[in-house]
């Protein structure tokens, strides 16, 4: 019986009977409720958007600042209130005032305003600087402290101000963005990842500046659709389909298979995560799966991803088993259409230290799954059938976990409450172990209406229990209840499978 029916899901073609205990982990972790990431310094919250005024005078005797001179009422920022030398307004919210109206001070001081150095159009403050060098705070329209302010915001604090921009997050000032920076002013690119235990990508400990290591090879994954899934119970979610690679450096040399996932997670404060499933081929032919976690603050902040290699337990590629990477990512794509760049580092001598960002979900959103849906009960009525069409199976003997039997999925059709089509992507990703074989199938659903739908069809034969993952606001939403139990793969046409899904009882 499970001879029978592996050879239907790998035409035949499936290497090796053994089976596993579990399958390695699922679409994506949860997380624990929390209020989001937070700056740690910079991102007070910001005046209304006419900009603040500054306060009496503490600059030179009437000095640039005048009464209502310079300071006056240029752009939006407010009347200046320096009487005699107060300087006008520092940093003059939304247009070029504080530029004139903020140099009362002799020691550039006198300029600063209670606004915070300015104020932008939505109000978003840059932090508490001390209103740019020389006063002049505020001459960024969009909010933000002046040119030399000590912690000013970040692109998504709306803001130029400060040397690399920390401090605020959203337009709207204060906090947002989602554990965002560090208090140093630096944009948290060179700071340790504290990740939510939710979705801690094995390094719950923290994830180091990956640059800080040595780069050992270089991933340039060719994008060829992205798909907008749209708010899922885990934030917003796009999927991209990756149409083949190159991998180059000094440890590692090769391609990559068409038909990989990467996924990417935006969650409402800003926090993203990312996965990925991928097949490498190594430039003497060898397989190596890997499947990716990362996560970053915000969407301004290089992505930290932690690869998880399987190869061969010995042979030239046994290092990637046992080896810590973490890479950074770089999507460049245009259209739905580029490239995703992964550079990874060897971060074994690389110790997680301060400054440290911490990561953290918002509060009541449902959790990612990690692993396999371990969910029992028994079939109810039937909800939508597929016929799968598969390519050609790939072995990995001996690997980290146990042997792979990775059998390509290139597309199909369902029919029944889900009617449509299966993008060509994704495979079912066999785990061998032991007298155990896990099947743990990744792929995409069509439907003819225009909409996306992911699957995880994950378990040993005869227990196979899906997970759905659709959009809360479409005709699909029901899925995302996972409520529901999967047929063991049957023989389908054209030497593919069918596979029906039912409610569960």
């Amino acid at each position: 019986m499970l001879v029978v029916a592996l050879s239907f899901w790998g035409c035949g073609q499936s290497t090796n009977n053994n089976t596993s205990a579990a399958g390695t982990t699922g679409h994506g972790g949860a997380s624990a409720s929390g209020s989001g990431g937070t700056t740690t310094v910079g991102g007070s919250a910001g005046a209304p958007a006419n900009g603040g005024t500054s306060t009496a005078g503490s600059g030179g005797a009437a000095g640039a600042g005048g009464s209502k001179g310079t300071g006056g009422t240029l752009g939006t920022g407010g009347a200046a209130q320096g009487g005699s030398g107060a300087g006008g307004v520092a940093g003059q919210g939304t247009s070029s005032g504080g530029a004139a109206g903020g140099r009362g001070g002799a020691s550039g001081t006198g300029g600063v305003a209670t606004s915070t150095g300015g104020t932008g159009v939505a109000g978003g403050a840059g932090g508490t600087a001390a209103g740019g060098a020389s006063g002049t705070g505020g001459r960024n329209p969009d909010g933000g402290p002046g040119d030399s302010a000590v912690d000013g915001s970040s692109t998504d604090g709306r803001g130029s101000g400060g040397a690399s921009g920390a401090g605020g997050t959203t337009a709207t000032g204060g906090n947002g963005g989602g554990g965002r920076t560090a208090g140093d002013g630096s944009t948290g690119n060179e700071g340790s990842f504290i990740p939510d235990p939710g979705w801690a990508c094995g390094m719950a400990d923290g994830i180091p500046p990956p640059t800080q290591g040595q780069l050992a090879f270089s991933i340039t994954l060719q994008i060829s659709a992205t798909h907008d899934v749209g708010n899922t119970p885990y934030g917003h979610r796009r999927l991209l389909d990756v149409k083949g690679g190159t991998i180059t450096g000094d440890k590692l040399k090769g391609s990559v298979v068409t038909g990989g996932l990467e996924y990417e997670l935006t969650l409402s404060n800003g926090v993203m995560e990312f996965q990925g499933v991928n097949i490498l081929k190594t430039s003497d032919n060898a397989q190596i799966y890997v499947r990716s976690c990362g996560v970053a603050p915000d969407g301004n902040t290089t992505p930290r991803v932690v690869p998880d290699f399987e190869a061969a337990t010995s042979g030239s590629y046994a290092f990637l088993n046992t080896g810590k990477f973490v890479a950074t990512r770089v999507l460049n794509a245009t259209g739905g259409t580029g490239t995703l760049q992964l550079d990874v580092y060897d971060v074994s001598k690389v110790t997680v230290s301060d400054p440290r960002i911490q990561i953290t979900k918002p509060s009541g959103v449902a959790k990612q799954p990690v692993d396999c849906n371990k969910t029992t009960g028994t079939k109810g009525s039937s909800v939508f059938t597929e016929s799968v069409s598969l390519g050609s199976t790939i072995s990995i003997a001996n690997a980290k976990r146990g042997s792979r039997n990775i059998i390509p999925i290139t597309g199909g059709t369902t029919t029944g409450k889900v009617a449509g089509a299966i993008l060509n992507g994704g495979a079912d990703y066999q785990l061998a172990s032991g007298s155990t074989t896990t099947l743990d199938a990744w792929y995409t659903l069509a439907p003819s209406d225009g909409y996306f739908i992911l699957v995880r069809n994950c378990g040993p034969m005869g227990a196979l229990i899906p997970y759905f993952e659709a959009s809360t606001d479409g005709p699909y939403n029901f899925l995302n209840t996972n409520a529901y139990l999967s047929s063991d793969p049957g023989g389908g046409a054209g030497g593919g499978v069918s596979i029906t899904f039912y409610d569960r009882k």
